[in-house]
């Protein structure tokens, strides 16, 4: 039976490692978000104006390629779980690109047009997990991973992305949705947060963590 469980989230919410923590737990195969390979981003951070449309593009068509391979290894009976989806880089990063000006009206409607195509191809998850997080956290934790590219993300930015992101997470029906609060939730150390985050996932993707 298909199962595929996407986690959303901001920067520095714990995607990934709740990534890690869903392999290990349940035996899913993950697919992690390609950022360090967009050839854009560094220069996307240094100049959103300039490269905007040529980063977002670029992480639109590579998420897609993305999903059309879990789709295709979700069929031959894997489990997956995947570290940010399609939904995310339109509704919410280019969203608010275009919202800062960094888009303007001509690239967002190309930007639109192709997203909405690609979408209409492709399959939902089983279960979209969104991480929540305070930006206080997020802040601490973006500095401490130490990525180069991410230290001079502006709070501002990642205020923008939160409000984006709240809004989209309630508007989303595609598949059935869970809510973490990750600065309260301790999977990996707490026996208590970890059995009530296996609960959930039980609930919503009908699935039963290895034993």
């Amino acid at each position: 039976m298909r199962k595929v469980i996407a986690v959303a989230g901001n920067m520095g919410a714990g995607k990934s490692s709740l990534v890690h923590w869903l392999h290990h737990q349940f035996g899913m195969t993950p697919f992690f978000e390609p950022h360090d390979e967009n050839p854009y981003l560094e220069d996307f951070y240094g100049d959103m104006g300039r490269w905007a449309f040529s980063s977002q593009t670029w992480f639109l068509i590579r998420r897609f390629q993305i999903h059309r391979r879990i789709e295709q290894q979700a069929a031959e009976g894997e489990l997956i779980v995947q570290d940010r989806t399609i939904y995310e880089d339109a509704e919410v990063f280019a969203a608010h690109l275009h919202e800062a000006g960094h888009l303007d009206e001509r690239d967002w409607d190309s930007y639109r047009s192709l997203y909405e195509t690609l979408r209409e191809v492709l399959r939902p998850p089983e279960l979209m997990i969104y991480l929540r997080c305070p930006l206080k956290t997020l802040t601490k934790r973006i500095r401490k991973r130490g990525r180069a590219y991410e230290q001079a993300v502006p709070r501002a930015y990642l205020a923008a992305l939160e409000r984006l992101y709240e809004a989209w997470f309630e508007a989303y029906d595609a598949s059935p949705k869970l809510l973490l609060e990750t600065d309260r939730l301790d999977y990996v150390e707490r026996l208590f947060d970890r059995l009530e985050l296996l609960q959930a996932i039980e609930k919503h993707a009908g699935m039963a963590p290895l034993r």
